[in-house]
């Protein structure tokens, strides 16, 4: 199943039949990181079970960019509910290749993280109602696109997979732009827990953290 095709059969089974309400689309970028992790391998063409912990690189201008999507159903001035999806990457540094003896080993396609949210929001509150602060979380899945190959490995994975279950918190601030468009900053964490199947029988497991530095801009209808 392409990625197209999945986020397709994912936003018709998450998105609620919207009621007349007030609707917020939003799409930003920014800069994305994530810290060291502990990677455990279970791959017999790269020496059995093996454990090391991996830098990473989450090079979030290259292409493919960093990016993000919410739509956030505001059901009362403050509480609002929705879905969000995050198109973040991160590649292993050369010194956890050199490490691990592997050519490749990077999730850059996409993390994917799709998650289920609520924003809690102090609504005209401030600048006579042109800020509005928002925090809010998220509980879903993270369906990255892996790439992996050992070093001289005969296989080359790389595919996209659904690896395992994502958590999302984000805090910031929107500015009113008119009655319908706003910009944001804000900041964002997220958690994803990867179980990755590798094409030569083994497998992969970590669990991935980024921290994320957004702007960007909604649509209010």
């Amino acid at each position: 199943m392409t990625k197209a095709k999945l986020l397709t059969a994912i936003a018709f089974v998450a998105l609620p039949t919207f009621a007349a309400a007030e609707f917020e689309i939003s799409g930003y970028t920014g800069t994305q990181g994530a810290p060291h992790s502990p990677v455990t391998m279970d791959d017999d063409e790269n020496g059995g079970v093996t454990s090391y912990t991996f830098g990473w690189e989450g090079k979030p201008f290259a292409m493919p960019p960093y990016y993000g999507f919410r739509g956030t159903w505001w059901r009362t001035d403050n509480l609002g509910f929705g879905v969000e999806y995050t198109h973040s990457k991160v590649y292993a540094d050369a010194d956890s290749l050199a490490a691990a003896n592997y050519e490749r080993f990077e999730l850059t396609d996409g993390i994917n993280v799709l998650t289920a949210n609520a924003t809690y929001r102090w609504n005209d509150k401030w600048a006579s109602g042109a800020v509005t602060p928002y925090v809010g979380g998220g509980l879903g899945f993270t369906f990255p696109h892996v790439d992996i190959q050992a070093d001289g490995g005969a296989t080359h994975t790389w595919e996209y997979q659904i690896t395992g279950a994502a958590a999302r918190l984000y805090a910031g601030a929107k500015y009113d732009l008119s009655d319908t468009w706003a910009v944001f900053g804000e900041y964002q964490f997220t958690y994803s827990k990867q179980d990755i199947d590798l094409d030569n029988g083994g497998n992969v497991q970590f669990n991935l953290i980024t921290n994320a530095l957004n702007v960007g801009l909604s649509y209010t209808f």
